[in-house]
Formats: C-alpha cells, structure tokens, sequence
C-alpha cells in the first residue's frame, strides 16, 4: 500500500502521511495546499502518480475542497466511513489520537475498501450549489423556529413591547429570506430539463410539496447508483435491531444516520399522504390494524414514499394511485 496518502482534513489544514517514504505533512486545506501536496508527490511517485489513492474521511464543508479538487485533477480517491474508520483505529490499538496519527492510520486502511469505492469522485456544481441553498434555508428555518418561541414565551408574559415588534419584524424577514432560498433552487431545477423533469416526477406523488421534493431530488441526483435499500439507510429510516445482553431487548428502531433535512421534510408529507392517497393510507392502516405504534406506522410510510419518489426517479414516471412499488418493510 505505498500508493495511499492518507489524509486527515480539519477546517484550516490537512494533515497528511505519504506511505512510500513514511513522511508526514501539514499544509492548508485550500487550493495552494493541494498544489504543493501533488508537487511533493510527483518528485516521490514520478511515474506512479497515476496509481496513488488519496484516502479521507467526509469532514462536512472541510472536505469538499479536497473532494472538487481530486475530481478535477482526476485522483483517485477512498473516502471512508468516519464509523469503520473509528473501529479500524480501535482494531488497531490507536488510543491516543491526534491529527498525524489519524493520517498515519487512514494511509492503512485501503483494504477496507470495496473496489467501487476506489474511484475519482464525482462533483456536479448543480448538486452542490442546492446542497448549499438547502443547507442555508434550514438554518434560516431554524433561526425563525427560534425566534418564534422567544416571541411566545415574550408574550405570553406580557414582555416588552420593543423586544415583541423587533422579534415580530425579524420573524417576517427570516420567513421572506427562505422564501428566497427556495426560488433560487427552484430556478436551478427550472433551468435543467433533466432536473426538471425528475422534481416533477417526484412530486406527483401525494402529500410531497415544493421542498420535500427538492430534497428528495438532491438525495437522487448525488447518489445516483444507489439501490433502495441503500437510498433508506442515506436517509437514516433503515431498521436497526438493538439488544443488550440476553434479555433486554429494545426492538427495532430507525438508524438516523442519513441527514436529517430529509426526515424532518418528508415527515411532513406523511400527513397528507395518508389522508389523501389511498396507497398510503391502507399501509399505514395495516400498520395501526397490526398494533403497530403510531409513530412507527408514520416512519414506514415515510419510507415508503421515499422509496416510491427513487423508483418514480429511476423510471421517469408519474405517481398515481395505481403505481405499483416495492412496499417498505414494517416497524417493530
């Protein structure tokens, strides 16, 4: 493995050990880091540069650079899961951790990765850009949740009159300002007839409005090759089965790995569905029929109506109540 670089990425730097010659680095985390970082490496590799592996762990908005910047130049890259990484280190006997040793130890794990994940990484400037926009409106949203409840708890006490108008004022700023945010996704969506095509699609279906679908059509658009199954777990609804010891048992419960922009929307639209669709509501009936509780029965329709927005994606096809899909599976 004297191809991997590992690479440990943190908001201002990158710390990096190159395994051929067990050197360690630290450089920015920008451009001008990875411009002196492939500089280092051609006067190592020479030859073999095509053959390194660049191997990180999703840091958020820290990585990304890394991500475009390896795309671009077209490295191949291992980016690992920062759990299998975590057991990797432990299986390793790493306790003290720290930024070099996490290089060190990233640099030894290419055997843990299957031969799909070793690959240059797609970056689509679309998919990025409503990344951001989303990222940006449920901060917006949650600063307006925020100060809707401080001007509740303000008037509810009869508080001042001067902290209740500002609140009141900025609540309808905050309202406007994610407004805004949606139009520019929608114009980025409207511009594209591929990814215009796909949100109509998507929301078709009953009960998804204007953001679930955004929502959903990014989670399809950056996952492109992911199964259903795979598509359920990036959302954090897949079922996990908890045990401790022989006798207590907590029974299944929903991983909530995934992003949580994609539940807390898409919750919304199980209101909806199972009033007005007559798919959902007999599954979700079933469900309760079986005694189901009723917030699993509402978890598994909220699966359902994900996996049914992927196969209508992966079909180009409209919803209508006699689609027929794969049912999601029911909860414990």
């Amino acid at each position: 493995m004297s191809n991997c670089i590992g690479i440990d990425v943190s908001k201002a730097s990158i710390n990096i050990h190159i395994a051929k010659n067990k050197q360690d680095l630290v450089l920015e985390n920008s451009i001008k880091g990875f411009r002196s970082l492939i500089s280092k490496l051609k006067k190592i590799y020479k030859k073999e540069m095509e053959n390194i592996v660049f191997i990180f762990e999703p840091t958020g908005s820290y990585s990304e650079a890394l991500r475009k910047y390896s795309s671009e130049q077209n490295i191949k890259c291992f980016i690992i899961n920062p759990k299998q990484f975590s057991n990797y280190a432990k299986a390793l006997g790493v306790e003290v951790k720290n930024d070099i040793e996490d290089a060190r130890v990233l640099s030894k794990a290419l055997h843990l990765a299957k031969d799909n994940q070793i690959k240059v990484p797609v970056y689509n400037e679309d998919i990025e850009h409503i990344k951001e926009l989303m990222s940006f409106y449920k901060f917006t949203k949650k600063q307006t949740t925020q100060q809707k409840n401080h001007l509740e708890a303000l008037t509810s006490k009869d508080g001042d009159n001067f902290s209740i108008k500002e609140l009141k004022k900025s609540i309808k700023e905050s309202k406007e300002k994610e407004l805004r945010i949606i139009e520019q996704v929608q114009t980025l969506i409207d511009s594209t007839d591929e990814y215009k095509i796909a949100y109509d699609n998507i929301i078709s279906i009953k009960g998804v409005g204007q953001i679930g679908a955004i929502v959903l059509l990014h989670l399809f658009l950056k996952y492109p090759e992911a199964n259903q199954r795979q598509i359920t777990s990036l959302t954090g609804l897949n079922p996990i089965y908890r045990q401790s010891g022989t006798s207590i048992q907590s029974g299944y419960k929903i991983a909530k790995s995934g992003a949580s922009l994609y539940r807390s929307v898409i919750f919304m639209s199980v209101l909806t569905a199972v009033q007005h669709d007559k798919n959902f509501k007999s599954f979700y009936e079933r469900l309760k029929s079986k005694g189901k509780h009723t917030t699993s029965a509402q978890i598994a329709v909220m699966r359902k109506i994900i996996l049914t927005a992927h196969s209508l994606y992966k079909n180009n096809r409209k919803y209508n109540e006699n689609y027929n899909t794969h049912e999601a599976s029911d909860m414990e």
